[in-house]
């Protein structure tokens, strides 16, 4: 999976005015609870890898990532109708950060978008009361800032 050739649909693009600082390869699971006889999403956990495969940050809920090289970290919330449906996986997802902390690599961003997702679906069917189950999945995590 080469992030430079991934096509970003126009749902999720990064709006004009802000400029990517980094790419991360996301493995990990999305887990889901039990609700009301049907699963909901309940957090994401996941490692992100930077191009050489060296583990960089975590992802949990929040959503939010943290950078295990530098503690930097950045909260963001998906940005309403700002998705594009995946077959078979979660969506790609545009969010806009709404804290940061930190100097480093997560200082000052923007916007990160969620692309090239592979699994991490809620499983089909009912399930029963307070079951938890967790779906492995992949994506590409891309970081921005605003352009200066």
């Amino acid at each position: 999976m080469n992030g430079s050739d991934a096509r970003v649909a126009p749902a999720v693009q990064v709006p004009p005015g802000n400029k990517l600082v980094a790419k991360f390869y996301a493995k990990g699971v999305q887990t889901y609870s039990c609700t009301a006889g049907a699963w909901k999403g309940l957090e994401p956990a996941a490692t992100l890898a930077d191009r050489l495969g060296r583990a960089v940050a975590l992802h949990s809920r929040g959503p939010i990532w943290v950078s295990t090289v530098d503690g930097s970290a950045v909260e963001a919330a998906p940005v309403d109708g700002a998705r594009n449906e995946v077959p078979g996986a979660v969506p790609e997802l545009l969010l806009k950060a709404k804290s940061t902390r930190g100097a480093g690599t997560f200082a000052g961003v923007s916007y990160v978008q969620r692309l090239a997702t592979k699994g991490g679906l809620a499983p089909a069917g009912g399930c029963t009361e307070g079951a938890q189950t967790s779906v492995h999945y992949e994506a590409l995590y891309t970081f921005s800032v605003p352009a200066r």
